[in-house]
């Protein structure tokens, strides 16, 4: 499934025009990026949590050619499958 069959679904069960069910999509996912942004988690309960983590820099290895190369430091995000989530695919 892709965000356009995503919207497709949402504007379908929830009686919404794709215009809304796109602008609410949108809406929740720039709230979940803003919050990760500020360092905080997002949970949704059944569903799962996003967070971050830091990710140190550190030294890799060109595969080609052998030469070390420095690895910046960044931010990860993270997704744990809550509970209910988890066992609905087994």
């Amino acid at each position: 499934m892709n965000k356009g069959d995503l919207i497709n679904k949402i504007a379908e069960d929830a009686n919404l025009t794709k215009a809304q069910a796109t602008e609410a999509l949108n809406v929740v996912m720039s709230s979940i990026q803003d919050t990760l942004k500020d360092g905080k988690k997002v949970t949704l309960v059944g569903f799962g949590t996003f967070s971050t983590s830091e990710r140190a820099a550190r030294d890799g290895r060109n595969p080609k050619t052998g030469e070390i190369i420095q690895i910046a430091a960044k931010t990860m995000v993270k997704f744990k499958p809550g509970k209910e989530l988890a066992e609905s695919v087994n």
